[in-house]
């Protein structure tokens, strides 16, 4: 694991062999939030951060419930079992293990790695404008039907789950990129994604924390290019 500290965030990076991952602490006054939970494996490194930092982990937060995003929860949930866990209604359904398509998908079917045997279920279903701790959540459907994002207006610090890759070069969910396809490949909608990739880079982040790939500081640029290239690939 490797770890990279950016204002009152560091991001855990965990990098198996072809697919590399992150998730998020954010230090609050009394505790720290856990944005995603990376793959199972990850759950001890995860705790062993937390100690480092010197604070237990009060709430759990996951942009979507994609198995590479959700994989440790049921270990730091045993862990830190004061912990709250927050996912959107829709990623709760797919968290409990149904993939199957809602009338509100289009009768789109959920792709990507979904989780088979999670056991802890959400304590609070987040929608657009709801906050955990310092975080405010941004719904940006596409990557996965019911996918949100996080973020602190103090610092301009969006974590952005798989809305955006900065791995094998920064591109909307949905856009192939050689290096590393594998978001692409499990992205639910792409016309959706794009608009959530616009309406993204709108908030004007000064940092893009993201699942896969490395944190980019004054990230707009890189986004809106990104966004520029989907349009390309995307049919009108």
């Amino acid at each position: 694991m490797r770890v990279k500290k950016v204002q009152n965030v560091y991001q855990l990076a965990f990098m198996p062999k072809l697919f590399p991952v992150n998730c998020y602490l954010i230090e609050e006054q009394e505790g720290l939030t856990l944005v995603d939970c990376a793959l199972g494996f990850a759950a001890r490194d995860i705790a062993l951060a937390a100690k480092t930092i010197g604070k237990p982990i009060t709430e759990i937060a996951l942009t979507h419930a994609h198995v590479d995003h959700v994989g440790a929860l049921d270990a730091l949930k045993k862990q830190f079992p004061a912990a709250q866990i927050s996912i959107s209604a829709r990623e709760a359904k797919i968290l409990r293990g149904d993939s199957s398509a809602s009338p509100e998908d289009a009768g789109k079917p959920v792709k990507g790695g979904t989780p088979k045997n999670i056991q802890t279920p959400p304590d609070r279903l987040l929608k657009e404008g709801d906050r955990v701790g310092s975080l405010e959540v941004v719904s940006s459907p596409g990557h996965s039907p019911g996918s949100i994002s996080f973020f602190d207006r103090r610092t301009g610090v969006l974590i952005a789950g798989d809305a955006f890759q900065t791995r094998g070069g920064t591109a909307v969910s949905g856009t192939f990129k050689p290096l590393f396809p594998f978001p692409a490949m499990a992205t639910w909608d792409k016309r959706t994604a794009l608009q959530s990739a616009k309406k993204l880079t709108l908030l004007q982040p000064a940092f893009l924390a993201v699942g896969h790939g490395r944190m980019l500081e004054q990230p707009v640029r890189f986004m809106e290019q990104a966004i520029r290239d989907a349009e390309q690939k995307v049919k009108p």
